[in-house]
């Protein structure tokens, strides 16, 4: 079965056919800098940039870059936080000839090195505190502030539809991620005049995605490859109400959310959805009463399904979803923006209708390959005989009569997390390299059907047996967060499948009877409220002071929930840098009477009693 997106577009408002745009992504910038130069850009808290300011901006800091050493065809390295100055930074190193890796300020140095090595860069620039915290032993060079900056703009003619933009890293097997080189040409097909969302002028989009995720790809380029303005997140974690504050403070209109946070803010009926016409949901499989939950409560929002790996450029399929298609599994749709669809069996050959095979994805939006990784380039991005260059997903699907497609799994271990794709084989390979560990698999537990845990089984090796928190300690300096196991277990030996391969049910049972091991204690009343609020969370009965979130499988997704649950039941906002700092139910229930009282002064034992002010 092949599907195939129509090409050229159809653009309804002139009329005529719309050539699909194949261009470097700053000469879109710099067009919309000559058109409108005045349209507000990019929004970050009080600061703002319109198109003219940027492109001057970011050709100020390409001739800056260039100065300082600077090369067409070189990879440079990006460190900053998230903010208006990293768009500005994404652009000038374009402008520059450069690549762009972007890092994660929150990955270990472990991490970040391999990034480096494997993405060839030269050097690595960006916020001067983070490049010096970071430690790494490459070159790098701090960014001025625009303020600083006395190079005239450079006047190059900026990279071509075929050079790199991006190397985005994702999880690899062999315990190593693997660096995917994304092209220019196939960002801008995706999101100039996009058929499968709305987004004009007079859009804000809004960013609060890592830059090492592929989403804020879509989130910053969908808005500046068509003249609207990018709103941009600056809270490193942003809380489920800080994502609302910014939506009605900036007027958003377009935003991006992962698979698992649209579902807690579905479940919530959150008023993000109210100023919202366009969502963008991708990551993993949607489930159909949440989407329905939003488009009776917000009858105006369009909301699209969106699937596609990294080496697809973000999206390959989409799907508006309608009040339908949510009486049944949420179909991921049809090919978007040049991108064809192939379901094929295990010999290459085309399935017949309505059969599921393997999804291979062509057309003019795949990557480069993998840098720096011939070998396994050739293994994932096919010559196909007939049907030209193909990537191979592993995901099995299956097309409708109407060409619809339907996500039916993996055909592999591969798994999908809060969003994050996740090849277990790189966290047991880790974790088979600690001298204290005999073997490990990892798979993932679901206590309720929106909470997905990462749960890593350890059978010890000779010698001491190693604690639990203490592997986890050492995972968390080897690895990204996302990569982090939520709960690891040790156990007398793997189970098995008759096959000899290791089963992964079994283990995901041994997780759910590990979990409801707790036995209870004595609660305060406020620490009972405490572990009503994890309970639901966590999808476990939480009966003790000393039980500790991390423990019992929380991360940062749940965090959100149970701030967020706090707030509404309790009327105390924690922010996420104190719940981690005492992430038990003791810890948290003293924070609680800490704010209470703070909120509160009558309640305070110290108090001063009411003098009428004198």
């Amino acid at each position: 079965m092949t599907t195939r997106s129509p090409q050229p577009l159809i653009d309804p408002r002139k009329e005529t056919v719309v050539p699909a745009p194949w261009t470097g992504l700053p000469a879109l910038v710099a067009r919309h800098a000559e058109r409108t130069p005045h349209a507000l850009a990019v929004a970050d808290g009080d600061t703002t940039l319109t198109y003219a300011q940027l492109d001057s901006a970011a050709r100020r800091l390409a001739s800056y870059l260039r100065e300082g050493g600077v090369r067409p065809g070189d990879a440079v390295a990006l460190l900053m936080p998230r903010s208006a100055r990293t768009v500005v930074a994404q652009l000038a190193l374009w402008w520059a000839g450069a690549a762009c890796v972007p890092l994660d300020p929150a990955h270990p140095r472990p991490r970040t090195e391999a990034m480096l090595a494997d993405s060839g860069a030269t050097l690595t620039v960006g916020d001067s505190k983070l490049l010096e915290a970071a430690g790494t032993t490459g070159a790098a060079l701090p960014l001025p502030g625009d303020a600083q900056l006395t190079c005239a703009e450079i006047s190059t003619a900026g990279p071509g539809a075929d050079d790199t933009a991006f190397i985005m890293f994702t999880s690899g097997s062999t315990g190593r991620p693997k660096g995917v080189a994304v092209p220019h040409g196939a960002i801008a097909e995706l999101v100039t005049d996009p058929a499968y969302v709305t987004v004009t002028a007079r859009d804000r989009v809004l960013l609060h995605s890592p830059a090492t995720f592929d989403g804020s790809t879509f989130e910053v380029w969908s808005a500046l490859a068509n003249g609207a303005a990018v709103v941009v997140c600056t809270t490193e974690r942003p809380s489920f109400e800080d994502l609302a504050k910014e939506v009605e403070r900036h007027g958003v209109t377009v935003a991006f959310f992962t698979t698992a946070l649209f579902h807690q803010l579905a479940a919530r009926r959150s008023r993000v959805f109210t100023l919202l016409r366009s969502v963008v949901v991708g990551g993993e499989a949607m489930a159909s009463q949440h989407a329905r939950a939003v488009l009776r409560a917000f009858p105006w929002v369009e909301l699209v399904n969106g699937y596609g790996p990294t080496e697809t450029t973000t999206f390959a399929t989409a799907h508006r979803v309608t009040d339908a298609d949510c009486d049944g599994p949420v179909p991921i749709g049809r090919p978007v923006a040049g991108a064809t669809a192939h379901i094929l069996d295990a010999a290459g050959a085309q399935v017949a209708d309505g059969e599921r095979g393997e999804l291979w994805i062509g057309g003019s939006r795949l990557a480069h390959g993998y840098t720096r990784q011939p070998e396994l380039t050739a293994e994932r991005f096919v010559d196909h005989p007939s049907l030209g260059r193909l990537y191979r997903t592993g995901d099995l699907v299956s097309a409708r009569p109407d060409g619809i497609l339907d996500f039916h799994g993996r055909t592999d271990d591969q798994v999908k997390v809060r969003g994050f794709r996740i090849e277990p084989g790189e966290i047991e390979h880790v974790l088979r390299e600690q001298p204290d560990v005999d073997d490990a698999a990892v798979t993932v537990r679901r206590p309720t059907p929106d909470d997905a845990r990462l749960a890593a089984f350890v059978v010890a090796g000779p010698g001491p047996v190693p604690r639990s928190e203490a592997l986890l300690a050492r995972l968390t300096a080897l690895l990204p967060a996302q990569l982090v196991p939520d709960e690891l277990t040790l156990v007398d030996r793997l189970p098995l499948t008759t096959s000899g391969k290791v089963d992964r049910r079994a283990l995901a049972d041994l997780g759910t009877a590990a979990a409801s091991g707790a036995t209870a204690a004595p609660l305060t009343p406020l620490q009972q409220a405490v572990a009503d609020v994890w309970s639901r969370s966590l999808g476990c009965e939480v009966t003790r002071p000393d039980a500790d979130f991390l423990e019992l499988g929380g991360h940062s997704l749940l965090a959100l929930v149970v701030t967020e649950d706090l707030r509404e039941d309790l009327g105390v906002e924690l922010s996420l840098a104190d719940f981690f700092t005492a992430p038990t139910v003791a810890g948290h229930a003293a924070l609680v009477e800490r704010a209470l009282l703070a909120a509160h002064t009558d309640l305070h034992p110290d108090a001063l009693e009411d003098s009428d002010g004198h």
